[in-house]
């Protein structure tokens, strides 16, 4: 199937022509259609799947045709479009988005993001955007100073929502959710279906139509990925043995804690090898400078927090490396989604200690098979070493009170003491009203009663 099949105006086929697409991902065909039609929407679909053209081009389609609101009048126009995202990189890369393929017919937009300057944003949303793009956060912060108008939106798109879920949003999320206007398209995409995003599409989704374009929770199709077992005290040592035998050669490495992402950037260049961090303490001129130098290869290694690498967009990337695994066997799945993109192959490596090996057995449980490993001579891990409890702070790292209430009633395995995969939190029943706050059944589902 082609762009021209699934509805879209010319102007837009021929913007689409111009970043050379000819043929829709799965996604983008299986979505764009139900947008254009004004239905709701919940989608299925991992980063890399090429969603956000499937939410960005009919909503500029849509936006088009009803024409904009105050051409005539020389008023400011209303925000008619809201695009929630968890993190200021997908932000502005939605944003991006809608820049690039609104090039014929332009529709003016705002990113919205923490982290910068208030004024500036503030500046930019007198202009009139029809289009922002915001972090939850930063959006009630302009809600609370009044410098936002949320009253005539039409359409809502929460993207990413298993990840701003992930981050402690979903207060954030219900507290904006009550600011708009009851008659609007809601439109939602995440890479997983919790049972709490399932609850939250419930209370807000009217009849949507469903998109999975991938099966829950499954890795890449082209993706390699590999198990090396090593002591604790040697990945570091490990990871530049590959990065100097041409084993790896630019890799998106993960850990867990920002603290743990310096310190490996500066010992990765203590051993010669060019390696910046990017983490959420980081100001954004940072961030963006080291996506930008990693991307053009002045770097070897872009060294990653989970919650930073969301929503970064980086061409044929050849490897991820774990170099810690996840917490969350989910965010396994994410990690590794960052290669293996846009039918290019990847290798997504995970260096294992003898701490992280309930963490493995989760990861394996969730793929529904056995990763591969191996063996490198001469890093073969020292059997009699026992394991040890994960800390995800150091000394003058605490988490923030954000973090540290997911942890403690987010139903995440306990640091001290990992619990067992068949022993899982469940949430509390939630207080019916009618349908209210009710998980909302896929396709092929039935909900129990409660």
């Amino acid at each position: 199937m082609s762009f021209d099949q699934v509805g879209l105006a010319p102007d837009l086929l021929r913007a689409v022509a111009q970043q050379g697409y000819t043929e829709p991902t799965p996604v983008q065909r299986e979505s764009i259609p139900h947008v254009l039609a004004g239905r709701d929407l919940l989608a299925g679909a991992q980063t890399g799947t090429g969603k956000t053209a499937a939410f960005v081009l009919p909503i500029l389609q849509r936006l088009n045709a009803r024409g904009h609101a105050n051409q005539n009048t020389g008023r400011r126009n209303p925000i008619r479009v809201l695009v929630l995202a968890p993190t200021r990189e997908l932000a502005l890369q939605v944003e991006e988005s809608v820049r690039t393929y609104g090039k014929v017919r332009p529709v003016m937009s705002a990113a919205i993001y923490g982290g910068v300057g208030f004024d500036g944003q503030v500046r930019r949303l007198r202009m009139g955007p029809e289009i922002v793009v915001a972090t939850p956060g930063r959006l009630l912060d302009h809600v609370g100073q009044r410098t936002i108008d949320l009253s005539r939106v039409e359409v809502l798109v929460l993207d990413e929502a298993d990840r701003m879920l992930d981050m402690g949003f979903i207060h954030d999320i219900r507290k904006i959710l009550a600011l708009l206007p009851v008659q609007r398209q809601n439109l939602l995409f995440s890479a997983t279906f919790s049972a709490e995003i399932r609850r939250l599409a419930g209370d807000f989704l009217k009849n949507p139509a469903f998109v999975q374009v991938t099966p829950k929770n499954t890795a890449p199709e082209l993706v390699k990925q590999l198990v090396i077992p090593v002591d604790r005290s040697r990945k570091r040592e490990l990871l530049s043995h590959l990065v100097r035998s041409g084993r790896i050669y630019q890799a998106l490495v993960f850990t867990r804690t920002k603290h743990g992402a310096d310190r490996l950037a500066q010992q990765l260049g203590m051993d010669g090898i060019s390696a910046v961090a990017i983490h959420g303490n980081k100001s954004q001129p940072q961030r963006v400078r080291a996506l930008e130098d990693f991307k053009r290869n002045k770097v070897a290694i872009l060294v990653a927090t989970d919650i930073a690498a969301r929503g970064l967009d980086i061409d044929a990337l050849p490897h991820v490396v774990n170099y810690e695994l996840p917490m969350v066997a989910h965010d396994y799945v994410h990690r590794i989604g960052r290669t293996g993109r846009a039918g290019t192959d990847g290798d997504a490596i995970s260096l294992v200690c003898v701490d992280e090996h309930q963490m493995l057995a989760e990861i394996e449980g969730l793929l529904g098979h056995r990763v591969e490993q191996e063996i490198i001579p001469g890093f073969a891990p020292d059997r009699s070493i026992r394991p040890q409890a994960i800390q995800l702070r150091s000394a003058g790292h605490r988490p923030q009170p954000r973090q540290q209430s997911r942890w403690q009633a987010g139903g995440r395995p306990s640091v001290a003491a990992p619990q067992s995969s068949n022993r899982r939190w469940q949430p509390r029943p939630p207080v019916r009203q009618g349908t209210i706050g009710r998980p909302m059944a896929l396709p092929g589902e039935r909900l129990s009663r409660a």
